[in-house]
């Protein structure tokens, strides 16, 4: 602890052996207590609740006093934001996060270090898991002695909730997140994996997804200057340890951040996003001091170039209203891999004690150091058309309710329309067989388009394009995007063929349809020759015609119910 910081305000790892964390009570306690000693530098106050009904805070911290968000956006001031504990378990960010405010607080050339920039925080974001503490629940990791559980009240892991947020806590996170608005993001994490030297591993916001301008400064000098400062500081950082094989030897990818996490999110509002992960087999204290460490080398840096960052995210901001073709699905380029110089330990394969296979083991007197493929570019993998606008019908108010929260701007129909849109129609699906947090998500999606005409009604939702926030909108609305809403299964209904009949009876509906209409005849002669074998299944026959001609057509069936407007009425 500094010399010159208050011993009236020592965190309880401070004070304990460095191998504690603060509890829920302990951590919200301490932050009233500052504000109220240092109601000039911080302001402290709750901003939702969580699914349990606990108490979810954030605090502003500023060198003049000023605190008031709408004030601190027409001044122009930059904003960045420290995310902690939205997994519990691994809670260096919180300890680290407590310290660093501490300091702002009775430090004044700390806090005269921050210049304009803001330095907002939430203390505790998974404030439920937080309180259930223990010492079980984290397989391998190396201390504190007690600490809080990954998932929240509703047992929902909250980093892959941001687009969905089925919880209280990410609805509350993604209103507080749009209207902030900030500039950079560091949300902390600790990982598990591979076993290597370093104490601190990076994800960052992919930066092909941040466009021509922000990814470039991301890549070429944001992240070499973050990698020198914390060598310098003697925590030598490498990229997320994500192996493109089993082990690091092979190489390392890029984790690529979709919008249900953190970065991700972050992305989709033209947000510099990091998620440090140190290294769950380090020593607590060692992974409390990287992540201090790392937290304020990016503040730092924030700090020093926020007219820069903040001119890049106008750009990117501009240039959204404007885009005409939006990637909503990446993969890694593996044509192109950069180098990066890793020290790893050796790879040890050995018969298993428990059965009859060989097991991976790390052995740390073999360390080595060379240079290993670093897959760190991406490129579209599925790319669409922007529509000059969506049509989103009034009845699915879930999805409205999120596109307000992310501050786009809707605008409901006066009168009944008639319009001609584009729509998809849901042609095959796979699902997960198993729940994934709380939902049985769409894999993989197959789709058609066609233009119809269609009723819309007094007080349905549009939705313009020409908006700063319209990356959120295409890839939430665009039914094929890696995190989009129909992934997540908020469109199931449109899935489900609502009529049915009795056999006996649509046999002789169903010869009348194949006479009266031709076309259907013809689909019905291909079939019979792909699916001879089914001919004498009286189900699939007669299932078939019922769901192939017109006459019981249902026209909401598999049809994606938010609808593309090529051009404005």
């Amino acid at each position: 602890m500094p010399a010159n910081s208050s011993s009236a305000y020592q965190t309880p790892y401070e004070l304990g052996n460095q191998n504690q964390t603060t509890t829920w009570q302990q951590c919200i306690s301490f932050y009233e207590q500052l504000a109220a000693a240092f109601p000039s530098v911080l302001h402290f106050t709750q901003i939702g609740v969580s699914d349990n009904g606990i108490a979810m805070h954030a605090g502003v911290i500023s060198q003049d006093g000023v605190f008031q968000r709408e004030q601190l956006k027409h001044m122009g001031r930059p904003i960045f934001f420290n995310n902690n504990g939205i997994h519990p378990g691994e809670p260096e960010g919180i300890d680290a996060c407590m310290a660093l405010v501490r300091d702002f607080c009775t430090q004044p050339e700390r806090l005269a270090s921050l210049g304009q920039t803001v330095f907002l925080f939430i203390p505790i974001y998974n404030v439920d898991g937080c309180l259930n503490r223990q010492n079980t629940s984290r397989v391998n990791q190396e201390g504190p002695e007690l600490f809080g559980f990954r998932a929240n009240g509703r047992n929902l892991d909250l980093n892959r909730d941001f687009i969905k947020c089925d919880s209280l806590a990410a609805q509350v996170f993604n209103q507080f997140f749009s209207a902030w608005d900030p500039d950079v993001m560091v949300d902390t994490h600790t990982s598990n994996g591979a076993d290597y030297s370093y104490t601190m591993t990076l994800i960052q916001t992919q930066a092909d997804k941040l466009g021509d301008g922000l990814g470039p400064f991301l890549r070429q000098t944001m992240l070499p200057a973050i990698y020198r400062e914390m060598q310098q500081r003697g925590w030598p950082t490498c990229p997320y340890v994500n192996p493109v094989k089993v082990t690091p030897d092979d190489g390392i990818e890029d984790f690529l951040e979709v919008p249900r996490f953190s970065t991700g999110y972050a992305a989709l509002h033209h947000t510099i996003g990091f998620m440090p992960e140190t290294h769950m087999l380090k020593p607590y204290a060692d992974r409390y001091a990287s992540m201090r460490a790392l937290v304020e080398v990016v503040l730092a840096f924030t700090v020093s170039h926020a007219a820069q960052i903040q001119a890049l995210r106008s750009d990117a901001k501009q240039a959204a209203k404007h885009k005409t073709q939006w990637p909503v699905q990446w993969k890694a380029d593996h044509s192109q891999p950069s180098s990066f110089r890793f020290k790893g330990y050796q790879a040890v394969y050995s018969p298993s004690k428990l059965g009859n296979y060989t097991r991976l083991s790390y052995d740390r007197s073999q360390p080595w150091e060379k240079d290993i493929a670093y897959y760190d570019h991406f490129v579209a993998d599925v790319t669409v058309k922007a529509p000059k606008a969506y049509l989103i019908p009034q009845a699915w108010r879930e999805v409205i309710a999120r596109l307000q929260w992310n501050k786009l701007t809707l605008q409901r129909l006066g009168a009944d329309q008639t319009l001609e849109v584009q729509t998809y129609r849901i042609k095959n699906l796979i699902s997960r067989e198993h729940a994934y947090e709380g939902h049985l998500f769409h894999d993989e999606l197959t789709l058609s388009t066609q233009n119809e005409t269609i009723q819309a009604r007094a007080g349905d939702y549009l939705l313009m394009l020409d908006q700063e926030n319209a990356r959120y909108a295409v890839e939430t609305l665009e039914p094929q995007a890696h995190d989009s809403f129909f992934r997540w299964g908020f469109f199931n209904s449109v899935l489900e063929k609502k009529e049915a009949y009795s056999d006996y009876v649509f046999e002789d509906s169903a010869l009348k349809m194949l006479q009266e209409e031709p076309g259907l005849q013809a689909k019905f002669d291909a079939w019979k020759l792909l699916h001879p074998e089914l001919l004498a299944n009286q189900d699939a026959v007669l299932g078939f015609i019922f769901a192939s001609g017109k006459r019981f057509n249902e026209p909401e069936w598999q049809r994606y119910p938010v609808f593309s407007l090529l051009t404005l009425p």
